[in-house]
């Protein structure tokens, strides 16, 4: 039977929200903030233990722009950035000499100028929310996840949740949902038009598409996992049942990927051409090949007090361990559970072979002293507590992003014949934040190698997030308007902070007004309004010059 998971009031009376946030992403925890600062009463849901998608429960380190620490993202999402900072501060024992560093990065990694354990991000979340959980405004419910919706005249009625410790059902309603999934999951379950995998150059017009629609091409995905290196250890893990596949496996990727995927060489995603990668835990300095040690390290030991740590803490999240033989969208559970726990067997063939056959930095052979780190990730088995996803159902949109918006060749071709030339992407006046990355696409379950282009700095129509026609559902992360190669770019951590931000404030208009979200459609004096109060709560909709 349904139940209320909540601590209700002494009056026992339900406890209804303005708006509810289905699932716990990044996108989804900025949606809440914003809804929450303007008043609202929330409800969020997650189906992990933690709240903050990519960047905490799938325990990837922000991947951002050149400019983050100045422009290009939200005050909000700086503000986030602050608090992980000051946090290392206030309960670390950092380096005096780093203490006053404005920029810190506690774990030096290449890969983002903040590199940083996924519980700290996870901490600050919790902290940031906590005031509206303490007076009763926000609600949260983790470990619940969305298996129904009942829609009525093209609006979600209501949503049944799934408790995944018990399997108990528990019915929710709210004029406002947003769906800030992972996977796009409530666009499915309300029958809102989606659309899954790569499109044809001849439907999108776009440069890099390729020749025809496949629906199940979508980008791998990844267990990641964190290790510590403790010289002159032995921490060699059981292989997994799987473990002979996976070391003997090549990839049947067009390009050609170089060989085995468990080896220090891969594919070059810009040129395609294989490329060595070099791996050194240990002190000493590199030969100038790439350390993927370094790359995503998120506690550099020496930028802490001596005896603090036994050696620096990484995060492994490289095309190693990335999985494309089968995808997690519109598949069974079953289906689902099996190809995650694939996903996993392949992470953990790859630090057991990192610990017994890599060929080493000095020459040798394993490095038996790496060691897994649960704790880090807030799991039992040392991996983390969902699979990092990198493309999602995408809602059919009023307004869908291209490469000609947003491409730079592309772009700068079609501003050719007029002299100029381009140096941002296509600008809108519905324009609800800004973002910059390459279009960057993994390989994928339909056997196509590494995409990955240049793009010119971009904005985000808040058209690309009006669904053609349910009513009052709006997506909050990478379900947005976007093809299969423009989610290569709209998808990262501070691009998905904004979709959420606007998403939270317009759900919140939304209730107050009553008006259905295609009344944003469109560009018109409402729409300027709203774009104008994010713009005075620190939303960025347009670049700043000079870049």
């Amino acid at each position: 039977m349904p139940h209320s998971p909540w601590f209700l009031a002494a009056s026992q009376r339900p406890w209804n929200p303005d708006v509810a946030i289905v699932g716990g992403s990044l996108g989804g925890v900025a949606a809440a903030l914003a809804a929450l600062r303007r008043g609202a009463r929330v409800l969020i849901t997650e189906e992990t233990a933690w709240l903050g998608g990519q960047l905490t429960s799938q325990g990837v380190p922000p991947d951002e722009h050149r400019w983050i620490e100045t422009k290009g993202s939200n005050a909000s999402y700086r503000a986030l950035r602050s608090q992980i900072r000051q946090y290392y501060r206030r309960h670390y024992p950092v380096s005096p000499s780093l203490q006053s560093v404005e920029h810190f990065n506690p774990g030096s990694g290449s890969v983002s100028r903040l590199c940083h354990e996924p519980k700290v991000a996870k901490a600050v979340i919790d902290e940031l929310l906590a005031p509206s959980v303490s007076s009763g405004q926000c609600v949260i419910w983790t470990r619940h996840r969305p298996v129904n919706a009942e829609v009525d005249s093209d609006k979600i009625r209501t949503v049944v949740l799934e408790d995944v410790t018990d399997g108990r059902l528990t019915q929710i309603s709210a004029p406002i949902f947003i769906d800030a999934t992972e996977l796009g999951d409530l666009l499915a379950l309300s029958k809102t038009e989606y659309v899954t995998g790569s499109e044809s150059q001849e439907d999108t017009g776009e440069w890099h598409a390729g020749a025809t629609t496949r629906v199940s091409n979508h980008q791998a995905f990844t267990m990641c996992f964190a290790i510590d290196y403790v010289e002159g250890e032995d921490h060699t893990i059981d292989p997994p049942d799987n473990d002979s596949f996976w070391k003997a496996f090549e990839p049947e990727l067009q390009p050609k990927w170089p060989g085995r995927l468990l080896d220090w060489t891969y594919t070059h995603p810009r040129t395609l051409e294989p490329r060595l990668l070099g791996f050194n835990p240990s002190k000493g300095a590199f030969n100038g090949i790439i350390n993927l040690w370094k790359y995503r390290r998120m506690i550099a030991a020496a930028n802490f007090q001596p005896g603090t740590y036994r050696g620096d803490i990484s995060l492994v999240n490289w095309p190693q361990n990335d999985y494309f033989l089968g995808s997690l969208i519109d598949v069974s559970v079953d289906e689902w559970a099996a190809h995650v726990a694939d996903a996993k067997a392949l992470s953990l063939s790859l630090l057991h072979w990192m610990q017994t056959e890599a060929p080493r930095h000095d020459g040798g052979k394993g490095y038996p002293g790496l060691r897994l780190r649960p704790d880090i990730m807030g799991s039992d088995d040392g991996l983390a507590l969902y699979p990092y996803v990198r493309e999602s159902r995408r809602i059919q949109a009023v307004y869908t992003l291209t490469e000609k918006d947003c491409g730079k060749a592309q772009r700068q071709e079609a501003f050719k014949a007029s002299g100029r030339v381009p140096i941002l992407g296509e600008s809108y006046p519905d324009s609800v934040g800004v973002g910059s990355y390459p279009i960057d696409l993994h390989p994928t379950t339909g056997g196509d190698n590494y995409i990955d282009f240049e793009t010119l700095p971009f904005e985000l129509p808040l058209r690309a997030m009006i669904p053609v026609r349910m009513r009052n559902l709006i997506p909050a992360c990478k379900n947005i308007g976007t093809t299969h190669l423009t989610n290569g770019c709209y998808r990262l951590h501070p691009v998905e902070w904004g979709i959420g931000e606007a998403a939270g404030s317009l759900g919140v208009t939304l209730a107050a007004s009553g008006d259905p979200v295609q009344a944003f459609g469109t560009v018109s004096s409402k729409v300027d309004a709203f774009c104008e109060s994010l713009r005075q709560q620190g939303v960025e909709t347009a670049w700043q010059e000079p870049l």
